[in-house]
């Protein structure tokens, strides 16, 4: 084995048992030997010089190329065990530089103007909705599910968009903007059972023509509008605001910018509530394999590069909460779901694409397990006195929304939509 990647994996992996096989068949074994065995093999030297190198990215290039073959336990068994030690020790010097120089060039990485924007959205998610049928639930919600004892994905979405409705404290006939509407399920929902008037802004173009021919089959065009627009040419005013999943694509150069417009397009006596993927360690740089192969742009901020920029913007903020787990849970049951049926996504989309999306899955699940990722739902206002002074609206809200929902939103979906 490469003497530096020995001596990268002798510092990192100090508990659990994990064994690579190098280029030439020799087993390398690290750790205290506890828990699950993890046997991965390297196919090459050039492998070893690059997870030596700049971990980060080469390991899910290995994988994905299959160059790194795991011989006993799944990716997430390895990206666990890794990630679980990495929580523990620094990487080497010469590893660590690697990592600093994305520290400062991130910036220039999340520049964002509007034709990135639909360039980077586009390659996620305007790829064979197909694949996202083998893993999401029957409502399409492609973020984190917020649940409550014993329940299973399919309600803890729908509690997620519950939960969301009752912190935007919902009238009926409400103007409601939905900035990055995805496939339409959150913005049928504040229609449907929350009673409002939805406007719905995607890039995708996929993912538009589904919200709207969902919104069609549910009885709710006359009330729901799905445009393929970016967030920065809406014109305004809305009573509430919402927008869930999105703001991780904005870039930490934009978010003053970003909450100047929210702030723009909020009546006075408005409502918004932003709902992202964040860090709870300080900022950050986006895992290289995830810039590269999922999410291009894509940044998860720490709420103190966030809340400045509310600040600065006029908005006053009315709660913050914290979802520590659910992620983490919502991401086991896709990568479940995925797994099971793996040989369609490898039908749909070959081999390389079925390794990436799992390794991308598992690696997420883990970050949110240990490596300090976290959901944060903030509230937003333009006074101070335009909200209850305590939460028990919010639960006297959820608990009316849950009444309502016993007559559905649309009829069941169909295969690929």
């Amino acid at each position: 084995m490469f003497k530096p990647l020995r001596k990268l994996l002798q510092q990192v992996v100090t508990r659990g048992d994990l064994t690579f096989l190098d280029a030439r068949g020799r087993p390398h074994r690290f750790g205290d030997g506890t828990g699950a065995p993890v046997v991965a093999r390297l196919k090459d030297r050039r492998t070893e010089w690059a997870l030596a190198t700049d971990p980060h990215l080469a390991l899910g290039a290995a994988y994905v190329e299959g160059r790194l073959e795991l011989v006993e336990g799944g990716a997430y068994d390895l990206l666990a065990l890794l990630m679980c030690n990495l929580g523990l020790a620094a990487l080497p010097a010469w590893a660590a530089r690697v990592d600093s120089g994305r520290r400062l060039a991130r910036r220039l990485l999340q520049h964002n103007p509007a034709w990135r924007s639909l360039r980077n959205v586009r390659h996620h998610y305007d790829i064979d909705p197909r694949i996202y049928d083998l893993m999401l639930d029957a409502d399409r919600q492609y973020s984190c599910a917020y649940f409550t004892p014993g329940a299973d994905l399919e309600a803890a979405q729908l509690a997620k968009k519950r939960h969301i409705a009752a912190k935007l404290a919902l009238a009926p006939g409400q103007r409601i903007l939905d900035i990055g509407s995805g496939w339409g399920g959150l913005g049928l929902y504040l229609a449907g059972v929350g009673g409002g008037e939805v406007t719905g802004v995607t890039l995708s173009r996929e993912q538009l023509r589904i919200a709207r021919e969902r919104s069609w089959r549910a009885g709710l065009a006359g009330r729901v509008t799905f445009e393929l627009e970016d967030y920065r040419a809406v014109k305004g005013p809305f009573d509430r605001i919402v927008s869930v999943g999105m703001f991780e694509h904005v870039g930490v150069n934009h978010y003053r910018a970003f909450f100047e417009k929210v702030s723009d397009l909020l009546a006075d006596d408005g409502v918004a509530l932003i709902h992202s993927i964040g860090r709870s360690d300080g900022p950050g740089f986006t895992n290289p394999f995830i810039s590269r192969y999922i999410f291009p742009g894509g940044y998860f901020p720490a709420l103190s590069e966030v809340l400045p920029a509310i600040e600065r913007s006029g908005l006053i903020v009315g709660d913050v909460e914290v979802l520590r787990l659910h992620y983490a849970e919502t991401l086991k049951a896709w990568r479940e779901s995925f797994l099971a049926e793996r040989e369609r996504a490898v039908a749909i989309a070959g081999e390389p694409f079925a390794r990436m999306w799992e390794l991308y899955l598992a690696g997420s699940e883990a970050s949110f397990r240990y490596l300090g990722l976290m959901v944060f739902q903030i509230q937003l206002a333009k006074r101070i006195d335009t909200l209850p002074l305590t939460r028990d609206y919010m639960y006297e809200t959820e608990r009316r929304l849950k009444r309502t929902e016993d007559s559905p939103i649309e009829p069941p979906r169909m295969s690929g939509t």
